[in-house]
């Protein structure tokens, strides 16, 4: 901006920062909790997903969630170092064409698609679950319920990204609430349930422990979204986009880290098991620390809110991606250009069609049951983890870091062996065997349209408005 007049010594220095503070304050607000509401949103469905794996047992849920925050904790360092190295986006998939060539580059890009596919899924069905919760008589529509919850996020996203504010207002507004059920049911709980402390995991406590948390890493989907999202920030330069990356992964850490062990330690306290067919363990601990009064309501409400904002966001990354790779603004024409067809929201509609029908099949196969698709989730996205962490232990020890490069490597080894557990379990593989297709058909794309170069930038272009 120029100024109109020349300015004194003593003002020049120090207006535009106060001009420009609030506004990147206001920025940092929407892009941070827009961001983090997948991850946040994972909380309502995670700590059940554990608790089932461990066959109720209450006594062992609180150390099965500690380690769960505690591998978040890894992946999101890693990330962190992504965003320092790649301050204008691309996550793994940059890091990974830059560090083994560009053909690695679409391992983690079929991860994400699944990923996005399986996200919106399992959002939409888990804000059914909680509208069924709240009322109990819609439990026979469950599916019908969640297809029609799902076409409304979809027809959405047709005018394109200006939701970004909404979603960062709900994912505070269900911060706020489940604070306030947190205070009261810690303070003066309205009941405590029935179920027992300690049951048989079927396992040694370790074991159970160790068996059980790959199930619940379904909390780590999302980290990966400040390390692409902040190519989005083209008014700001590399250090700032640094800033508000790295900003917004520690806040994740705090709020997603804190609600998780909070929420569990409750559900041990007041002796919340496996809910039963019309509820979910989150709305049950809800409602045991808060009674059936308006604050139940407002947990309820808000949670649904925020998973349908988790479901909107992946309803515009995963078509983003396929526009990019479709060969808009510049990147390499990898699939059919059908797939960037926009509209004047540069909403690639047909894509958002792609998914919708995606999300639609898997949420009939699971009969809108948000746990049977829990144990497919932390899959795919780890997949893009272990080669994240795999390239930036390259790149360490490249640049003579042998601390770091040790750091990462143990880290990766941490995400391969949650992998490899999931996989285990039978079903999951689906998960891994989607995301190879996905990468090989996209591979051999990519050879038959001659090698184009740039192809590891795809998530940053994914992510860059365009207009």
């Amino acid at each position: 901006m120029t100024l109109s007049g020349p300015a004194s010594p003593a003002s020049a220095p120090t207006a535009p920062g106060a001009r420009r503070a609030p506004h990147r304050s206001v920025l940092f607000f929407a892009f941070a909790f827009a961001v983090i509401a997948d991850p946040v949103s994972s909380v309502a469905y995670a700590i059940e997903a554990a608790l089932r794996a461990l066959h109720g047992d209450l006594a062992l849920l609180l150390p099965t969630m500690s380690l769960v925050v505690g591998l978040v904790v890894v992946v999101t360092a890693n990330y962190w170092q992504l965003v320092r190295r790649f301050p204008q986006g691309g996550g793994a998939a940059a890091a990974a064409g830059r560090a083994f060539g560009p053909r690695w580059t679409f391992l983690p890009i079929g991860a994400l698609v699944v990923d996005f596919v399986l996200t919106i899924g399992i959002s939409i069905a888990a804000a059914a679950s909680a509208v069924i919760a709240l009322f109990p008589e819609l439990s026979g529509v469950r599916i019908p319920l969640a297809l029609a919850l799902l076409v409304v996020v979809a027809g959405l996203t047709w005018f394109g990204h200006g939701g970004r504010l909404l979603f960062a207002v709900m994912t505070v507004l269900f911060v706020a609430v489940c604070v306030v059920v947190l205070v009261v049911g810690f303070a003066s709980p309205h009941e405590a349930g029935h179920a027992a402390a300690s049951t048989s995991p079927g396992h040694p406590a370790v074991m159970a422990v160790v068996l059980a948390f790959p199930v619940a890493m379904a909390l780590a989907t999302g980290v990966e979204a400040p390390s692409t999202a902040i190519a989005q920030l083209g008014q700001l330069d590399d250090t700032h986009r640094r800033r508000f990356g790295r900003g917004t992964l520690a806040l994740l850490v705090v709020i997603v880290g804190g609600l998780t062990l909070a929420l569990t330690a409750l559900a041990v306290r007041l002796h919340i098991g496996i809910p039963g067919h019309d509820s979910t363990q989150i709305a049950d601990i809800a409602h045991a620390a808060a009674g059936p009064g308006w604050l139940y309501g407002a947990f309820q409400l808000t949670s649904s809110l925020l998973l349908l904002a988790a479901a909107s966001s992946s309803f515009q990354a995963g078509p983003g991606l396929l526009k990019a790779l479709a060969g808009t603004a510049g990147a390499p024409g990898v699939l059919p250009p059908v797939l960037g067809r926009t509209n004047r929201h540069h909403t690639p509609y047909w894509s958002v069609v792609v998914y919708l029908g995606a999300a639609a099949l898997i949420i009939v196969a699971a009969a809108g049951e948000e746990q049977e698709l829990v144990l497919f989730y932390a899959v795919a996205v780890f997949v893009s983890f272990l080669v994240g962490l795999l390239a930036m232990t390259r790149f360490a020890h490249a640049e003579h870091k042998p601390t770091l490069a040790w750091v990462n490597a143990l880290a990766a080894a941490a995400v391969a062996f949650t992998l490899v557990v999931n996989l285990l379990r039978g079903w999951p593989v689906l998960s891994m065997v989607g995301t190879l297709l996905i990468a090989g058909g996209l591979y051999v794309r990519w050879v038959r349209a001659g090698r184009p170069t740039g192809i590891e930038d795809v998530e940053t272009r994914a992510e860059t408005p365009v207009g």
